[in-house]
């Protein structure tokens, strides 16, 4: 009988395998911008072609934000809440992935913890850049387990474009803007993240990097021009290698292999990345979720977003064997292995929608197009390690 310590035989239990809770994963919701920017759109002002690009990225389009990254953020956790049929003020703690806030301090995911009204949710951003979304579901998930939390917020969002230099068509033709979310409750039912495995490779941290504040300044309406300074080649053998390791051994903690996988949710950054994660791990890409033609790279919104979508177009059933993964800048990298539950439709749906947008992608993008050839005329940017593809 329980008498002057509950919470600490609660943990005892925890700890000793003796009772154990999941976090299920009981909503999710996707939020992306409108304003479709083409390969084509992108020829009139960058030295590039749709057959340069799609050749060798697998981009066909990708989404420009004419709001700030709360605004994304906010929409698809109003959506994911929706799903679980909860409100805000059910939620105890929200965790945001971007690298791209709208400001350093505050945090952006005050912000969304304001505009969804979730007085009882601690809230905080952090910056694991595309890898964030797998990292902040591994770190609610253990919240969740540890008994501190029973339903978390976990967001994934980016607005990469406002560090791109428009003028280099290397970097200008990658990016995406656009949110995802998912919320996670205790249950006891065995679903939700089996087994992860994150690692970071900080010995070329150096060859994928940006220098610059945050967003909440509109950098479209300045003259600033910042620049995502990458090693193509490199991030491309080091994405593959540090993916391919950390799935295996998720794989392998959760007691599975390829072959018990029914989907597969990498981070959409290169198809070429993409269909060589698949051939390492002996799986079909008949199994994988490719979204990268719609969206290009979205950072940390990318496997939100794919994971979303996989359960909008019946991909992923009720019991489903999913298998993630994800690398970014630091060099950081993923791999989880999730269950899913036993619900795939969403127990309501919402109207909210982001406000009207007014102006073409090209339009949002003109004034920073201008700037980054000023600049660049100017030798002002910085090319100490041009991108390579």
């Amino acid at each position: 009988m329980l008498t002057c310590a509950p919470d600490r035989s609660l943990v005892h239990l925890i700890y000793s395998g003796l009772f154990m809770t999941y976090a299920k994963i009981t909503g999710w919701g996707k939020c992306v911008p409108p304003a479709v920017l083409t390969n084509d759109d992108l020829s009139k002002f960058v030295d590039t072609s749709d057959e340069w690009i799609l050749s060798r990225t697998g981009i066909q389009e990708r989404r420009i934000t004419h709001v700030e990254l709360s605004e994304l953020a906010t929409l698809a956790a109003k959506r994911a809440l929706a799903a679980a049929g909860l409100e805000g003020s059910d939620l105890d703690l929200i965790i945001l992935a971007t690298a791209s806030g709208d400001s350093l301090i505050p945090n952006t995911a005050s912000a969304v913890q304001r505009n969804i009204g979730a007085c009882n949710a601690a809230a905080f951003d952090q910056n694991a850049a595309c890898s964030g979304f797998l990292y902040g579901l591994q770190m609610g998930t253990a919240m969740i387990k540890s008994g501190v939390n029973r339903r978390v917020l976990v967001i994934g969002a980016d607005r990469l474009n406002y560090y791109i230099n428009w003028a280099d068509r290397a970097s200008a033709v990658l990016f995406g803007d656009g949110a995802g979310a998912v919320i996670l409750e205790a249950s006891d039912d065995a679903c939700g993240l089996l087994a992860a495995k994150l690692g970071c490779d900080p010995e070329r941290r150096d060859i994928l990097e940006v220098q610059g504040p945050g967003t909440y300044v509109d950098r479209f309406h300045t003259s600033a021009c910042y620049n995502i300074a990458f090693e193509g080649p490199e991030i491309f053998k080091r994405a593959i290698n540090g993916m391919n390791s950390a799935c295996q051994t998720a794989l392998s903690d959760a007691g599975m292999s390829g072959s018990d996988i029914d989907v597969i949710i990498p981070h959409q950054a290169n198809l070429r990345i993409i269909q060589t994660l698949a051939k390492k791990m002996g799986v079909g890409m008949e199994k994988v979720m490719v979204n990268i033609h719609k969206y290009g790279n979205t950072s940390a919104a990318s496997v939100a977003i794919a994971l979303c979508e996989a359960v909008e177009e019946g991909r992923i059933q009720a019991g489903s064997n999913i298998l993630s993964a994800a690398f970014g800048a630091g060099l950081t990298y993923a791999g989880v292995v999730i269950k899913w539950g036993d619900r795939v439709t969403p127990i309501r749906t919402i109207d909210d929608e982001l406000p009207p947008c007014d102006k073409s992608a090209s339009e949002l993008v003109s004034s920073a197009v201008e700037g980054c050839l000023q600049a660049t005329a100017e030798g002002t940017v910085n090319f100490a390690r041009s991108p390579k593809l």
